[in-house]
This record gives C-alpha cells, structure tokens and sequence, in this order.
C-alpha cells in the first residue's frame, strides 16, 4: 500500500488550551515529510489524536519507534508486565480474564491528574494510548497544558518556587493503586520517588512548564512539610482550571499521542461492568527533566 503524504494530512486545533486532530491519515504507512509533519503538530498542540485507526500491537510499536526508543511495560499492580511476544505494549483494561485475573491496569476508577512514570530519573518523554474497546459512556481522558498555568501563577508564587524540587512520588500508580515491590505509606517526606525541577524547559520546544507529577504524596523538598503542601495546594489550584484542559471522549479506532513534558493527564470513572480495552505505549526520554 501506498503511503500517506503530507499533502493529505490535516491538523485541526481543538477548541481548547491544547490538542488537535490530524485527519487523512493511516499510521501504518507514513512518508518521511507526513511524519516531519506530525512531529512538528505534536510538539506544538502537545496531544494530537488519530482517529479510525485499524493497528495491530506490531504497527502500533512500529509507528511509536518513530519518535524514538520505547520502554517496556512496568509491572501491573496484579503482577503481570506486558502483552506476551510484546513487552512495549501496556495494557489499560478492566476486564477480567478466564482465569479470574485482570488483564491489565487501572480498573474502572478516576485515574487523577498525573505525568506518565515520572518517578523515575529519566521519565518517558511520550506516551500512545489506542482504543480497542470502549464503554458507552464515562472513561473520557483529559489533558492539562502545563505551559499556561506555570504563566498564570501569581508572582509570589512564582518566586517561592523558582529553582525548587519536587518528589514525585513512586508509591502509588495514578489509580490509588500501590506499586509492585513498594510498601505503601502516606508520608510524603519519607515516601519513595524521584526529585525533579518544578519548572522545567522542555527540550524541543524550549518553553519553560510546570512539572509536577501526582499530587498525593508530592513534597517540595527543602521546606517544612506544612509549607510544602500549601504552596502544593496553591499550584495545583491554578493547575486544576477548566481553561488549560482539553477533554477526549474515546472511540474505538482513537489514538491519542501526547507530550508528558508539558502536559498531565487524567481519567473518568466509567462502569466496571462495561468493558474498556486500550494498549500504550511509551516513549523514553533522552534527557532528565531539567530548569
């Protein structure tokens, strides 16, 4: 089959902070310039989505691979780590298999605001998340730019944060759920995770961003705890505004592409008799996360 050309593909911005869609195009069959293209779209809308896609889990790593090297799935909460023959491929699912066990991550709960694996010192720099199976209603997903918030905080704000780390945590997943081989706790001072700048410049587009990670168990470090979870509250407040998010209401077929370095993402609870079936994938990052 031919390949798609970038005189067939068309971005369209969302009506919000962030996001658009590219339309005409088959993500099995891309030309270099078509590609050129999508990166440069999704270096400048941070989220693009695909729709009508028909990907087996190979095309599926095969156009990730494109972006760059991928990592293998982490561990899921029942122990399971990847799709057999597949281990780039991560499975998003309430679904329960024959053998009583879940086939992948997450369940049918809120996933809360969050960056993809951002416990680790080198975080992917990207993630893909294509729908298989959707239920009729609720599990939509939403993204948060994190460029405009880090430009709305009030100065003082800003000057209390300017050149400060912050923990993200490495206890629990974004489902509540806690890590494989992690003892879980409530303290944020003494929990496990990775110290990363609170404003970062993004290695592409160099603009500088919030990055932030989950709230729970988040602590600034160098500052009295109290002090820590008041500024915490004050950033997620300007964070948390319906005018930076963009809301995805999945299809099946949908791919959706986005940048972890400057966005944050989230997820509706749905029905958990209902079933919902989505593969990602993640991008590694060639840089830690730096000011």
């Amino acid at each position: 089959m031919a390949p798609s050309t970038a005189l067939e593909c068309h971005v369209t911005p969302a009506a919000s902070a962030l996001g658009a869609t590219v339309a005409g195009v088959d993500l099995r069959k891309l030309d270099a310039a078509l590609f050129k293209r999508i990166h440069r779209a999704w270096i400048d809308h941070q989220v693009l989505l695909f729709r009508g896609q028909t990907l087996s889990d190979a095309e599926l790593i095969g156009f990730s691979r494109r972006f760059g090297a991928l990592d293998h799935a982490p561990i899921q909460e029942t122990g399971r780590r990847f799709v057999e023959g597949y281990p780039e491929i991560y499975v998003v699912s309430n679904v329960v298999g024959a053998d009583g066990q879940p086939i992948g991550s997450l369940g049918a709960g809120e996933a809360v605001w969050h960056t993809d694996m951002s416990y680790l010192e080198a975080p992917p720099k990207a993630s893909m998340l294509y729908a298989l199976e959707v239920p009729p209603a609720g599990g939509n997903t939403e993204f948060v730019d994190m460029y405009k918030p880090l430009a709305a905080l009030p100065r003082e704000l800003r000057a209390a944060i300017e050149g400060r780390q912050v923990k993200h945590d490495g206890t629990y997943n974004s489902g509540g759920y806690v890590r494989a081989g992690v003892t879980a706790t409530d303290d944020p001072v003494a929990a496990p995770g990775q110290l990363h700048p609170i404003v970062c410049t993004h290695p592409e587009s160099g603009r500088q961003c919030l990055y932030l990670g989950r709230r729970r168990n988040a602590y600034i470090t160098g500052l009295p705890l109290d002090e820590s979870e008041r500024l915490l509250d004050e950033i997620w407040a300007v964070v948390d505004r319906r005018e930076f998010v963009w809301t995805h209401r999945w299809q099946v077929g949908d791919l959706v592409l986005w940048d972890n370095r400057c966005t944050m993402h989230r997820r509706d609870p749905f029905d958990a008799t209902q079933r919902r079936v989505m593969h990602r994938t993640q991008i590694k990052g060639e840089t830690r996360p730096a000011a």
